[in-house]
C-alpha cells in the first residue's frame, strides 16, 4: 500500500499516478464489499505496489546519485508517512474488538494485533489461511498483510541500492531486473505449489514493487506521443481486465499478476515520456481525491466492514446493499479526517519533533500496542466480559483443532489443498465391508461434516467417505474449481463407482441456485450404481458463526438473536429442492429444516451448552451425531 505522495518528495507531481492510486483503493474496496463485477478487486493491491516501488525506489535512487541519501532520514519519512494513521486505526479497532468480540475471537485478534505493530502480518496471515480457521470477515487486520509485505521489501531495498552505487546506469539496472525476475520466477513456481505463501510473503511479491523501481531508473525508453497513449490506455486497460476476468480461484499472484502490475508500469512509464489522453482522464480532481486518501482509505475501509458484518455498528435492521452503503459512506468520511487531521500533519512536519523524538515516540506507541496485546493473551481473551455460559459456548468457535479434523478426516477422505488429490487414500475411504451395507459419501465439507454421526450411530452400515472441500458432488463443476475436486468427482463418477456400486449413494453439499441445473445429470449418472440415492438438502445457516451468536443471545438475553441471523434463503432452496428430488430425481431426499426446525424455530444447541454448528453452518461433533440420530429415529436411512 503506497503511503507517500509524490508532490512532497519529488521535482514533479503527476496527478495521473493520484487517480491511479484511486482506481486502486477502488477495485480493493468493491473487491472487499463483495461487488460482484469486481471479482478480481485484489489486484488493487498489486497496483500499489508498483506504484510504491516507483514513488520509493525514485527517492531512494535519486539520494543516492545526489549521495543525500541517509537511513535515518529514509525510516524517519517511513514512520512520519505510516505510522500515525496506522496506530489511530489499531486503536479504535482494539476498542471495537473490546465491544464485539468474543474471549476467543480476542486472543485471535491480539495475536494480529502484535504481528500488525512488528510488521510480520503477511506471516500470520499466512498461517491463518487453514480450511477451518475463523473467516475473513472476522479479522479486521486481515488487510495489513500488504503493508507488511512493503516494510519488509524497504528493509532490503535501500542496503541493495546503496550496494551496487557504484556500478554503471546499465550494470545497476540488470541487477535490480535480476532479482525481479527471480522474485517473479519463484512467484510463478509457487503459486501451483503453495499459493497461500506466494499470496502473502514478501519475496515472491517483491518483483512487483521492484518493477516499480525500473521504471523510477529509466529502465524503459521515453515515448512518443502516441506510444505513449498506445501504453496509458494499454495499461488501463490491462488492470481493468484484470479487475473484472480474475477472481478468487485465479491462481494469484504469479503470471496472472502480470496484468495488473505491467498495466500500472505502462501507464507510470509513459506519463514519464510526457502528457496522455489517459493521464488526463486519470488526472480527474475527484478520483485524485480518492488517490490522495487512498492510505487512510485503505487502513479504514475493512475494519469497517468487519465491525459491520459483525454487530452492525454503523446500522442496523437494514438490507445488505444499505449496509454497504453506510459503509462506503462512512468510510470515506472518516478517510478523509484521518488524511486531513492524522497524515498531513506529520507528513508536512506540522508536528516538528525531532527525529530521536519521532522514532521514541513511535516506539513508545508501538511498545503499548504490544502491552495491549499481550495482556488480552494473558487474560485468555479477558473472558470476564461474559457469563461463564457464554464463553464456554464461545469457546466452540476454535475450531481447527485435531479432533475436527479427525471428525472430518482431514487430509484422506476430505482434501482442502488445491492440489491435495494425490492425498486421496481409496484404501481407507473407499474400503467395503462385505458383511456390512455399504454407503458412499461424497460432497464438499457439508458431506464430509456427516460422517462422524453417521458412523457412530449407524454401526451396522460401512460409511465410505470422498468429499473435499468446496467441491459439488457433480459430473459439472463451477469455473474455477479446484483440481482436486474435479479429478476426485471423475475418479468417483467414471471409474470407482461404475465398478464398484454401493447399497447407498449419500449426496450432499453447500447447495446454491445455481446447481439445481447440474444435479439431473449427476443422479441419472449414478442411480445405475447404487440401490439408492439419499440427497441431503442445504443445512441451516447463518450470518455469523452459531456460537458467536449464541454468547451474544447469553449476554445480552435475548434469544432471538440467532434466529434474527438465520439467513431465510436456504429455507426456500430447501423447498425447491425437496419439489425436485420427488418430481425429476426420483431420489429419497433429507432436510435439515424438517430435522431441526418447527414452526420458524430451528434447533441451535446440539446438547446444554453445547452449539450445534461451530460457524455458520459446519456442525460439531456433537451436531453431527444428532443429525444422525434424528435421520435413524426419522428412518431417513435403511
Amino acid at each position: 500500500m503506497p503511503i507517500t505522495l509524490l508532490k512532497q518528495s519529488t521535482p514533479r507531481y503527476r496527478a495521473d499516478i493520484d487517480g491511479l492510486r484511486g482506481i486502486a483503493v477502488l477495485l480493493v474496496f468493491a473487491y472487499h464489499l463483495g461487488t460482484a463485477r469486481c471479482r478480481g478487486g485484489f489486484v488493487g493491491v498489486d497496483v500499489f505496489f508498483v506504484i510504491s516501488g516507483y514513488l520509493i525506489g525514485s527517492i531512494i535512487h535519486s539520494e543516492i546519485a545526489n549521495c543525500t541519501f541517509s537511513l535515518a532520514s529514509f525510516y524517519e519519512r517511513r514512520v512520519r508517512r505510516i505510522f500515525p494513521a496506522l496506530f489511530v486505526v489499531l486503536c479504535a479497532s482494539c476498542c471495537f474488538a473490546y465491544r464485539n468480540f468474543l474471549p476467543i475471537e480476542s486472543k485471535s485478534f491480539a495475536k494480529s494485533l502484535l504481528a500488525t505493530t512488528l510488521s510480520v502480518s503477511n506471516i500470520f496471515f499466512l498461517h491463518q489461511s487453514g480450511y477451518f480457521d475463523g473467516p475473513a470477515a472476522m479479522k479486521p487486520l486481515l488487510h495489513t498483510w500488504s503493508l507488511a509485505v512493503e516494510e519488509q521489501f524497504y528493509i532490503f531495498l535501500p542496503f541493495f541500492l546503496l550496494a551496487i552505487r557504484r556500478f554503471s546506469p546499465r550494470a545497476k539496472l540488470w541487477l535490480v531486473a535480476t532479482v525481479a525476475s527471480l522474485s517473479f520466477v519463484v512467484s510463478v513456481i509457487g503459486v501451483f505449489h503453495n499459493r497461500e505463501a506466494t499470496f502473502y510473503l514478501a519475496h515472491t511479491r517483491a518483483w512487483e514493487l521492484l518493477l516499480g523501481t525500473l521504471v523510477a531508473m529509466d529502465a524503459f525508453p521515453r515515448l512518443s506521443s502516441l506510444s505513449r497513449n498506445i501504453a496509458a490506455f494499454s495499461g488501463l486497460a490491462l488492470i481493468f481486465f484484470a479487475g473484472y476476468f480474475l477472481s478468487a480461484a485465479t491462481p494469484f499472484p504469479g503470471v496472472a499478476a502480470l496484468l495488473p502490475c505491467a498495466g500500472t508500469a505502462l501507464i507510470i512509464a509513459g506519463g514519464r515520456s510526457g502528457p496522455s489522453l489517459a493521464s488526463q482522464c486519470l488526472s480527474f480532481t475527484p478520483l485524485v481525491f480518492v488517490g490522495v486518501i487512498s492510505y487512510s482509505l485503505y487502513l479504514w475501509h475493512w475494519p469497517m466492514i468487519v465491525f459491520q458484518g459483525m454487530g452492525g455498528f454503523l446500522i442496523q435492521g437494514v438490507s445488505p446493499k444499505t449496509a454497504k452503503l453506510a459503509v462506503l459512506g462512512a468510510s470515506f468520511v472518516v478517510a478523509t479526517l484521518s488524511w486531513r487531521f492524522i497524515e498531513q500533519p506529520f507528513r508536512g512536519r506540522r508536528f516538528m519533533l525531532s527525529r530521536p523524538a519521532i522514532f521514541s515516540y513511535a516506539a513508545a506507541s508501538a511498545a503499548m500496542l504490544v502491552a495491549l496485546g499481550s495482556s488480552i493473551l494473558f487474560t485468555n481473551g479477558l473472558p470476564s466480559r461474559f457469563p461463564s455460559e457464554a464463553v464456554k459456548v464461545a469457546s466452540f468457535l476454535e475450531s481447527s483443532d485435531s479432533t475436527t479434523e479427525s471428525q472430518y478426516r482431514v487430509g484422506k477422505c476430505f482434501l482442502i489443498g488445491k492440489d491435495s488429490y494425490n492425498q486421496f487414500d481409496p484404501s481407507v475411504c473407499l474400503h467395503r465391508d462385505p458383511q456390512k451395507k455399504n454407503y458412499l459419501l461424497i460432497g464438499d465439507s457439508h458431506a464430509a461434516q456427516l460422517w462422524y454421526g453417521l458412523s457412530s450411530v449407524f454401526p451396522d452400515a460401512n460409511i465410505m467417505q470422498a468429499t473435499a472441500s468446496g467441491c459439488k458432488p457433480t459430473l459439472e463443476q463451477n469455473i474455477g474449481a479446484d483440481q482436486k475436486c474435479i479429478q476426485l468427482m471423475h475418479f468417483i463418477f467414471s471409474e470407482y463407482l461404475p465398478n464398484h456400486p454401493v447399497d447407498t449413494l449419500l449426496v450432499a453439499a453447500r447447495w446454491d441456485q445455481g446447481d439445481l441445473a447440474r444435479l439431473p445429470l449427476a443422479i441419472a449418472t449414478v442411480k445405475p450404481q447404487a440401490r439408492e440415492v439419499v440427497l441431503f438438502g442445504p443445512i441451516v445457516q447463518y450470518d455469523s458463526a452459531l456460537p458467536r451468536l449464541l454468547a451474544l443471545s447469553i449476554k445480552q438475553n435475548k434469544p432471538q438473536i440467532p434466529a434474527d441471523h438465520r439467513i431465510a434463503y436456504y429455507q426456500s432452496l430447501d423447498a425447491e429442492m425437496a419439489t425436485l428430488a420427488a418430481t425429476k430425481l426420483g431420489v429419497h431426499y433429507i432436510s435439515y429444516y424438517k430435522l431441526l426446525c418447527k414452526q420458524q424455530a430451528c434447533l441451535e444447541y446440539a446438547e446444554p451448552g453445547i452449539p450445534l454448528q461451530s460457524d455458520y453452518g459446519h456442525l460439531t461433533g456433537e451436531g453431527s451425531v444428532l443429525i444422525a440420530l434424528r435421520i435413524r429415529d426419522s428412518r431417513g436411512l435403511n
